[in-house]
């Protein structure tokens, strides 16, 4: 039986030269992963072709959202037919995934850890459990965290991390009420920076 592999978090940061924060703390990605690529020697980096640009580019929105190549690809579809620009789009919908605003809200530490709350059924949607992390939220829609859950250490603990990140505009959060409104979907300008988001629209277009 096959199994998936396993990479440590920052071998998976480094395959797409870029921080993912997949690990709890808030360290900083130093300056020689961002030279090296991952492996026993840690070669120095070459210039990529343009294929390659746009495949580091899908991979590292693929690791830092958790989703698999098929949920990535169903995206790009949804995105292209809407009437916004593709690219922004598409990141407007790995950004609206339950498992993202309960991470984006500070009631987990990653999103790994997202995912698993919403798995266990310790978040709720407008007041109904849901156990399905890639929900997509709407404007005005309450994310929140189930009473039992509000206790666990994890969550306190996620919440002081998230105290140490940039505030996120799009959504209204009550640490005291473990609740997040999203006040709406957020534009261009509210979402990760580091994502060049035309590079994957011109991969996945080739394949379209």
């Amino acid at each position: 039986m096959k199994t998936k592999m396993k990479f440590p978090s920052m071998k998976l940061s480094r395959r797409v030269n870029t921080d993912l924060y997949l690990k709890s703390n808030v360290k900083a990605y130093d300056q020689k992963c961002r030279q090296t690529a991952p492996g026993q020697h840690g070669d120095k980096r070459g210039r990529l072709s343009d294929y390659g640009l746009q495949l580091v580019e899908k991979q590292k929105v693929r690791i830092l959202y958790g989703v698999n190549e098929k949920q990535s690809r169903a995206y790009y579809v949804k995105a292209a037919k809407s009437k916004m620009a593709t690219g922004e789009r598409m990141l407007q919908i790995f950004e609206a995934r339950l498992d993202n605003v309960v991470y984006r809200a500070g009631f987990a530490s990653t999103r790994r850890q997202a995912r698993q709350m919403v798995n266990h059924k310790h978040v709720m949607v407008n007041g109904k459990i849901l156990n399905c992390p890639s929900y997509q939220l709407k404007a005005q829609d309450i994310v929140s965290i189930v009473p039992a859950a509000q206790k666990h250490d994890r969550v306190q603990m996620s919440q002081e991390i998230a105290a140490q990140r940039m505030e996120i505009e799009w959504l209204e959060v009550d640490n005291k009420k473990f609740e997040a409104v999203v006040k709406s979907l957020p534009e261009r300008s509210q979402m990760p920076a580091e994502i060049n988001e035309q590079l994957i629209v011109e991969w996945y277009s080739k394949l379209a």
